[in-house]
């Protein structure tokens, strides 16, 4: 299961992007007094309490707006309607939904017209309405401000969290009721044990007819326009024994690319698609080689830690010589050296060539992601590299390890106790990590060094 989502919602300029910068705890969303400022929806990760979830900024609904009345200053109906679209997709797709409105202003219309939006979007799911949503009372800096915070039970909304989002007045309670849904979210969950494998990679380089190929039937559209696929869409299969979770995903485009409406909303998708897998599988088109966009979302990966492989599809599109796969090894060695630990295997989803390698490759990635090594190993390893090449100095101070052990796998992570973190390089602890693959080549798989100061 992915982090939850929690998106902001509520008509222009009531505060949604100074409450999203004060959950996240960072300045990502642009903060206006003009109204309609956020057009597009933004996504972060926040966290409270020990859980962890998505913040999701919309652009303001505003229902009232209407033919015959005037629009906003920045923006046409037009740009009012795109705005609506966006924040009603993502009412549709979160577990739980902010509603902000302005203490200082009081109920307008909007407010209702939203309100009412909202009770039609939610649905019974055992017992409960879904997704549930919290009123926000924001602006409210003044005493007097947050006791007429109770006016807006009159939404039918529940009871109001009167909160002042510039100088978190109130965010600490308001969190607290925001993990508490959250601990619900989980509960009924049973826990999945099967191997998930995410097939990510940027439009229309053959991710879902690869999925096909894979499962025998057509499980999802194939089309020849790029972005066909919106959601992540599961499906559970049983291979060689082993029960797995293929997630297949909307193209991930380049920041700049990304087109407003649902192909947003596709993007985060695909996003905690990566979060929630053990295994991504990196799409790449044969015909266009390596591109920018692929490393983009290779880091991605490794940024979440995950274990990969690399599948060039369209193989059969390429004019071949004795040296043509060689080269394009290369090429894709070059341009993802930050990941020199993944496989490749080349393919062809229309022809079936080579399909029948990626599950079992990605299965043998999962496997080398549960593996854990023994103490004396890691400090038989250890010991042998620091005899080997010393750690540089830094200002007449070196990096000593005592010892280390392995505290984790899945991604396998290894704690290393040291003298002072602070004197260790990003260019030793490569080394070390290139020492311990040479033990064991955790083929397709990060691996983590963390240090820690030892006691005296």
């Amino acid at each position: 299961m992915g982090k939850p989502v929690i998106a902001l919602v509520g008509r222009p300029n009531v505060g949604k992007s100074a409450l999203f910068n004060r959950l996240v705890g960072e300045r990502l969303a642009i903060v206006d007094e003009i109204p309609g400022t956020t057009r597009d929806r933004l996504m972060a990760e926040a966290d409270w309490s020990g859980y962890y979830f998505y913040v999701m900024d919309t652009g303001g609904i505003d229902p009232t707006k209407g033919k015959d009345q005037a629009p906003l200053s920045i923006g046409s109906k037009a740009f009012i309607q795109e705005i609506r679209a966006h924040a009603e997709r993502a009412m549709e797709e979160a577990d739980l939904i902010l509603f902000i409105v302005d203490g200082q202003a009081g109920i307008t219309p909007a407010d209702q017209e939203i309100a009412e939006i909202l009770r039609r979007k939610q649905r019974t799911v055992e017992g409960r309405l879904y997704p549930p949503v919290i009123l926000v009372v924001n602006k409210a800096e003044s005493a007097k401000i947050r006791q007429v915070a109770a006016d807006f039970y009159q939404l039918g909304l529940g009871d109001p969290y009167a909160i002042s989002a510039l100088h978190g007045t109130g965010t600490g309670d308001l969190l607290d009721e925001v993990v508490r849904y959250i601990a619900e979210f989980g509960e009924d969950t049973e826990e999945d044990l099967s191997t998930k494998i995410a097939i990510v990679g940027k439009p229309n380089v053959g991710k879902s007819s690869l999925l096909n190929k894979i499962i025998g039937e057509e499980r999802a559209i194939v089309s020849e326009i790029p972005g066909t696929t919106r959601d992540a869409i599961d499906t559970k299969l049983e291979f060689q024994g082993y029960p797995i979770t293929l997630i297949d995903t909307a193209g991930i485009r380049r920041r700049g690319k990304v087109e407003p409406g649902v192909e947003k909303y596709s993007v985060i998708r695909s996003m905690n698609a990566i979060e929630r897998a053990d295994v991504a599988i990196l799409v790449i088109d044969a015909t266009t080689k390596i591109t920018a966009q692929d490393t983009h979302i290779a880091g991605y990966i490794k940024d979440a830690w995950k274990s990969a492989l690399v599948v060039v599809n369209k193989w059969d599109l390429i004019e071949k010589d004795t040296y043509t796969i060689n080269e394009y090894t290369e090429q894709i060695r070059q341009e993802l050296n930050f990941m020199p630990y993944i496989p490749l295997v080349f393919i062809s989803s229309l022809t079936g060539q080579r399909v029948d390698r990626v599950l079992p490759l990605a299965l043998r990635v999962q496997e080398e992601r549960l593996v854990r090594l023994s103490t004396s190993q890691i400090n038989r390893i250890i010991q042998a590299a620091q005899d080997r090449h010393p750690a540089p100095s830094r200002s007449g101070r070196s990096l000593r390890i005592y010892y280390g052990t392995q505290v984790r796998n899945d991604p396998p992570t290894f704690m290393l106790y040291v003298n002072n973190p602070e004197y260790a390089h990003f260019s030793y602890l490569r080394f070390l990590e290139n020492q311990i693959r040479k033990e064991y080549l955790f083929i397709g798989t990060p691996i983590r060094l963390v240090l820690k100061k030892r006691r005296e």
